[in-house]
């Protein structure tokens, strides 16, 4: 049986996931790999059951049912000292250059072994207000983003592997606009993502055109002096008070965010009284901030430990009336991938001790799908239409389901995570559980305080012989694919979309499947037409770019992103081809050995 049936997975697997010691490869064949990754992960298990868990696990990885965070892939088992965790929240502690550059050393020793980062730089004070103890102007935010993003370039220049960054602001900062605009010059924060966190008060205000205040919390000494509004800060338990800058329109601001990412596709939107109304910690924890992507909202020192159900793998009689998942298997899959994850916690090496506690007090896992689009098409189902959206909630209940079925069980095995108290079953997410889980958390706990998450996956959709990446619909039948290798040469390989190249082997003519569709061919509501299927089954966060065509008008984006927080998801990302960021139905280069680490790669 051949493995890999597209050239280019071969060399992802080569470049990025082969384990290589003093030179010298130690992976000789992919089936190495995973057996290199299934007994370091069984290692977690008593020693007289690693031999068992070990050959379980490895049923899972192989043929690609199954695909870990690729930080697991080229780290489990091996003699390099970094994390298997994709990407971590981190904290500035507070606004003094003590704690900016305590924050900025934090970040980097995390860059250094792999993991991406993800920043709230809401603590640090508006441009030209006084610095507290010295007397002199700041200079903002977005002065201060820039020292990380070169951070980020100098370890590349190292040859360390590339970390992604995200970078959060409040809506309400008075640094805003400058932040929002950050991106337009090409040459800037290269390595960001950048997002605004915006409230439900935010968005009233916007719906009703009110005035919207621009604010920052007092110094000591200061609070007879302003306007004062009192809010939630991050590092704060209760709502501080805060003096106001000014005020502007709600509905202008709420505007430039959006024609911002409507001209280079930043900033994306993350809804953050969602994010923590539904975050099943709330009664712990704050969230200001996720991962690199969005699809893992976290507290500082909070990591990302995501995998993915290749959804592929258990379509029976594709293109055929009698196709159909293989929902026994799927489940079974789904149950070892679950316990696989949870053990990725006790065997991952930690940049910093607090990411350890973080890690090991919630015992966050992200288990999601890859490959959706493609089961639509095997299946003969039209993405964005009404059985898409339906198929695709039963599926995401299923693996949900299966998934704190399996964390239940764990926590009767191994024990409950350590921040766990009974306070976790009264969080609203959990209240929309089935009755029969929730009885089982009242008696036995859980292992994972979340545990579903949808990630992107493009490179290891892409190492799994191309198969559509995440819930996203399908890129294109055929496109070119750059690759940079490990000696900084530039590799074209033309690549098939995994479902139009079965179709093609089964002797269909040259003609598309019935169900075909790809990016150019939905309308923005079809694209949350998927994403909201699967979002109640979501106790983390969904990664979703929703891609426009260059005409499309302006006036329409602002109901895309309204309905986005309608609808109750946790986030919204448009992407439009122009100028600064180019099309993404261009041939893009994809450098492997530099691919930011926001997401399982």
């Amino acid at each position: 049986m051949t493995i890999f049936t597209e050239p280019i997975s071969s060399i992802i697997w080569n470049l990025k996931y082969r384990y290589k010691k003093n030179g010298r490869f130690v992976d000789q064949t992919i089936e190495h790999t995973w057996q290199r990754v299934a007994q370091a992960v069984a290692s977690a298990e008593a020693a007289n059951q690693q031999a068992e868990w070990s050959a379980k696990f490895y049923r899972i990885l192989e043929n690609f049912n199954y695909l870990p965070g690729g930080r697991i892939l080229a780290g489990a088992g091996t003699a390099h000292h970094v994390t298997l965790f994709n990407c971590f929240v981190m904290n500035i502690e507070e606004d003094s250059l003590a704690g900016i550059f305590n924050g900025l050393q934090e970040g980097a020793l995390t860059l250094q072994q792999g993991g991406g980062v993800g920043y709230d730089f809401s603590m640090l004070r508006p441009k030209g207000d006084m610095a507290k103890k010295i007397g002199i102007p700041a200079s903002g935010p977005v002065s201060f983003m820039r020292i990380w993003d070169t951070t980020c370039a100098v370890l590349l220049s190292t040859g360390a592997r590339r970390g992604a960054m995200m970078a959060v602001l409040r809506c309400d900062h008075p640094d805003i606009l400058d932040f929002i605009e950050a991106k337009e010059d090409t040459r800037e924060l290269r390595h960001f993502n950048v997002s605004v966190m915006v409230s439900d008060e935010f968005m009233s205000a916007v719906k009703k055109n009110e005035d919207w205040p621009l604010i920052f919390p007092f110094d000591d000494g200061q609070k007879d002096q302003h306007d004062i509004i009192y809010r939630k800060w991050n590092g704060s338990v209760e709502p501080v008070a805060c003096r106001v800058y000014r005020y502007v329109k709600a509905r202008d601001l709420w505007e430039k965010i959006i024609r911002a990412a409507y001209n280079y596709a930043e900033p994306g939107v993350l809804f953050g009284d969602t994010i923590n109304r539904m975050n099943n910690l709330a009664y712990r924890e704050y969230i200001h901030a996720t991962n690199p992507c969005g699809e893992i909202p976290l507290p500082p020192y909070g990591a990302c430990n995501l995998g993915a159900i290749n959804l592929t793998q258990f379509v029976i009689a594709p293109f055929t009336q009698n196709a159909k998942l293989n929902w026994t298997e799927l489940e079974e899959v789904v149950a070892l991938a679950t316990r696989f994850q949870d053990n990725i916690i006790d065997i991952s090496r930690y940049p910093l001790i607090k990411q350890r506690e973080q890690a090991l007090g919630t015992r966050r896992i992200g288990l999601g799908m890859t490959g959706l689009a493609d089961v639509f098409v095997m299946l003969g189902i039209r993405y964005g239409s009404h059985e898409s959206s339906q198929l695709a909630r039963k599926i995401m209940k299923k693996i949900a389901e299966i998934t704190w079925h399996t964390s239940i069980e764990l926590a009767r095995e191994k024990g409950a995570f350590t921040f766990y108290t009974t306070d976790y079953l009264q969080g609203e997410f959990v209240k929309t559980l089935d009755d029969n889980i929730k009885k089982q958390l009242a008696q036995h706990g859980v292992r994972n305080s979340h545990h579903n998450a949808i990630a992107p996956t493009g490179t290891i959709s892409l190492f799994a012989n191309n198969i559509s990446n995440g819930i996203e619909p399908i890129f294109k039948a055929e496109y070119d694919r750059h690759i940079r290798t490990s000696d900084d040469e530039i590799q074209t390989f033309l690549v098939q979309d995994y479902a139009h190249k079965k179709w093609q082997q089964e002797e269909h003519p040259a003609d598309m499947p019935p169900a075909w569709v790809d990016t150019d061919m939905l309308t923005p509501e079809e694209h949350l037409a998927v994403q909201s299927a699967v979002q109640p089954f979501i106790d983390n966060a969904i990664s979703k770019t929703i891609n426009i065509p260059k005409d499309f008008p302006f006036e329409s984006l602002s109901d895309v992103y309204t309905k986005a927080h309608e609808l109750g998801l946790k986030g919204c990302t448009i992407f439009r081809p122009n100028p600064i960021t180019g099309s993404v139905l261009q041939v893009k280069e994809c450098d492997v050995t530099e691919v930011g680490n926001c997401c399982p790669e």
